[in-house]
């Protein structure tokens, strides 16, 4: 399993209830469905890091 970094993230409470509404719709939880956001976002601007271990 791969290490996670916690971090505080303050959203407006408006942005707060359409996030969990829509990861509720997705079956997932507001955390879940955050990192699914940011992930997506990462890759349609093709900024996803490359995730592969390094070939030594």
């Amino acid at each position: 399993m791969s290490k996670k970094k916690s971090f505080m993230l303050r959203l407006d409470p408006e942005m707060y209830k359409a996030i969990e509404k829509w990861a509720a719709d997705e079956f997932r939880s507001v955390n879940g469905q955050l990192e699914w956001m940011i992930d997506k976002a990462l890759k349609d601007a093709k900024r996803k890091p490359n995730n592969k271990p390094k070939e030594e």
